[in-house]
């Protein structure tokens, strides 16, 4: 249901308004004063705001100047008993939606509201969707290794040199390529991606070069392939340590001389392709176990770009996370949420086995799960729940030559998980696990547990 926020100092105004606006079908907030409406305007999703200009305290213009701040995709509509031509233009020059007089004439202010609310819905729309059709995101972050990538790519992407991006799954590998081709003189040509993992090895030739009609079973009519897709721009090849050696020396050909050849055809075709490539692979071990063609890797890593895991790039987690809570929020419909301090600490220590898109996933958890104000505890309670028992997996048994040595280890790996899952509450940590509360005290003391371990 769409939501009003009525600000008007005058009470009857105030019980009017909402009568009519709730016969409307709209729900409606009350304000008696600027500052009560700005902590409604901080606390809650409004689609518009009505206010009066002339309040004791904070006025409708201050009220105005802070509601931008807070909210800037929700319009305000002013509403006054001392209109004027100036007052009107001085309200929609800093940034209100529409300026009605007192008393406001019933039908106007109705399609006021309309227009105001379809034009929040828009706004919002335009927002999501350019994120959605965007073709390339930014890279964020301020470490060392973020700002030596940005400055690798602004030079190479300009040339035509082959790049061969390296790194952990989540990390932004296919990113960094995207980049390579927004900035590159190929930027209005295609940029075509192959996911080498995710085809099977008898298709991939297929895949990347296109098949004639009839070169077998299932070629029912003729296929272009990604390299002939990619002609002009740039062909993506994610993955490439995945690939099947077979595949690979086709792919050298294509790369050396700039021809391929259709699966089940004679004709060489020549493509005008730039090659991006990306591994999670250390490619020098697959090269000596003989699953990686050496002349390729050659081809291929004109320039070697590594992309560092989140956890090599601490810093970088709190201005990341921001930017997700914000996507999230917008994208979910919901008012902003923020962290605390601790928070983003907390964020920090946190180990990150997924990289960035478990941080995003991990974001997402929080703005559905938490409060307004996401706490410290909360990125305890959310964050990685299971991660205190991964260790228990990887533990050496053999160098515990006593039971009570062992059973020590395993009861405080317990306690401190059960601990962190319930947000440090001793109390409840204690009833759930059905010991005495002095008794689980004794054991904190006794293990040195502390919050976050």
């Amino acid at each position: 249901m769409t939501k009003i926020l009525v600000i008007d100092d005058e009470k009857a105004i105030r019980d009017t308004l909402k009568e009519i606006l709730t016969f409307e079908g709209y729900s409606v907030d009350l304000a008696e004063s600027g500052n009560e409406g700005i902590n409604a305007l901080s606390e809650n999703l409004y689609d518009v705001v009505l206010s009066d200009i002339k309040m004791p305290g904070m006025d409708g213009l201050e009220f105005l100047a802070k509601a931008n701040e807070i909210s800037p995709d929700v319009p305000v509509i002013m509403i006054s008993g001392h209109g004027s031509i100036e007052v009107a233009v001085d309200s929609v020059r800093k940034g209100a939606y529409d300026f009605i007089t007192k008393p406001p004439d019933l039908n106007r202010l109705l399609i006021t509201i309309k227009n105001a609310i379809d034009k929040s819905n828009l706004v919002v729309e335009t927002k999501i969707l350019k994120r959605k059709v965007s073709k390339t995101k930014d890279i964020i972050g301020e470490s060392p290794s973020i700002i030596s990538i940005k400055n690798t790519i602004e030079k190479v992407a300009p040339t035509d040199a082959r790049v061969l991006i390296t790194g952990e799954n989540g990390t932004g590998k296919e990113l960094v390529a995207r980049w390579l081709h927004e900035k590159s003189h190929r930027a209005n040509a295609p940029f075509i991606e192959v996911n080498c993992a995710a085809i099977p090895s008898e298709l991939i030739e297929s895949e990347l070069f296109g098949h004639e009609k009839g070169a077998f079973t299932t070629a029912i009519k003729q296929r272009i392939g990604k390299f002939e897709q990619a002609n002009g721009g740039t062909l993506f090849l994610d993955e490439i340590g995945d690939m099947s050696l077979a595949a690979q020396a086709k792919v050298l050909r294509a790369i050396q001389e700039g021809i391929i050849t259709r699966v089940g055809g004679d004709k060489g075709i020549k493509v005008d392709v730039r090659i991006v490539a990306a591994t999670n692979k250390n490619l020098n071990d697959e090269i000596e176990k003989g699953n990686f063609r050496l002349d390729l890797y050659h081809r291929l890593s004109v320039i070697l770009i590594h992309v560092p895991t989140l956890n090599e790039r601490k810093d970088d987690i709190p201005i990341l996370a921001e930017k997700f809570l914000r996507e999230i929020c917008e994208d979910s419909g919901q008012p902003l949420k923020t962290f605390t301090t601790e928070a983003l600490q907390e964020l920090k220590n946190v180990k990150w086995s997924g990289n960035i898109r478990e941080l995003r996933n991990v974001i997402e958890r929080l703005v559905i799960l938490c409060d307004k104000k996401i706490t410290a505890d909360d990125v305890i309670s959310f964050s990685n729940p299971s991660q205190v028992i991964k260790g228990v997996e990887s533990v050496d048994i053999t160098k515990y030559e006593k039971f009570q040595d062992f059973k020590d280890y395993s009861e405080r790996i317990f306690l401190s998980y059960m601990l962190n899952k319930n947000g440090w509450n001793v109390a409840k940590t204690a009833s759930q696990i059905d010991i005495q509360r002095s008794h689980l005290y004794n054991k904190i003391d006794k293990y040195g547990l502390k919050r976050g371990t």
